[in-house]
């Protein structure tokens, strides 16, 4: 199985200047706990993603005004991708080696086409495999 056959596909995306309050209104529109952050609306190569964690770990603790701060203030700068051509496999080998549970997953040109989460691997693989991913994240 591919990585296409199981992403979310056009995942919504932001750019680092996009302020943190819209990043989360998306959050919240799209019934998700990450946003892609993308070098331009016209070149969608990920620079980094925005988890809800990262919001509260990053602004609301350390006591930092949510209103002015952007994406690029709470970012993890440090991406895992993926080709939509890879095969799931490899794309659970990579969320366990960096122990992630999202995968921005990239096109031939290097720009964010969707993303894989702990629970796209839960419901389309194997029981088995979807066990083995979920404990080689959380080790």
């Amino acid at each position: 199985m591919r990585v296409k056959e199981i992403m979310t596909e056009n995942p919504a995306c932001c750019t680092r200047d996009t302020g943190l309050v819209d990043v989360a209104r998306t959050m919240v529109d799209r019934n998700c706990g990450a946003i892609p952050v993308v070098e331009s609306r016209a070149h969608l190569a990920p620079v980094g993603i925005v988890t809800d964690r990262d919001i509260v770990c990053r602004a609301l603790a350390q006591d930092r005004d949510p209103r002015q701060l952007t994406a690029g203030d709470c970012m993890t700068p440090s991406v895992v991708t993926v080709d939509k051509e890879a095969e799931v496999e490899d794309c659970e080998r990579l969320m366990s080696q960096h122990q992630v549970r999202r995968i921005l997953v990239t096109d031939g040109a290097g720009n964010c086409c969707g993303i894989v989460a702990q629970a796209d691997i839960a419901i389309n693989a194997p029981e088995d495999e979807a066990g083995r991913v979920v404990h080689g994240v959380s080790s």
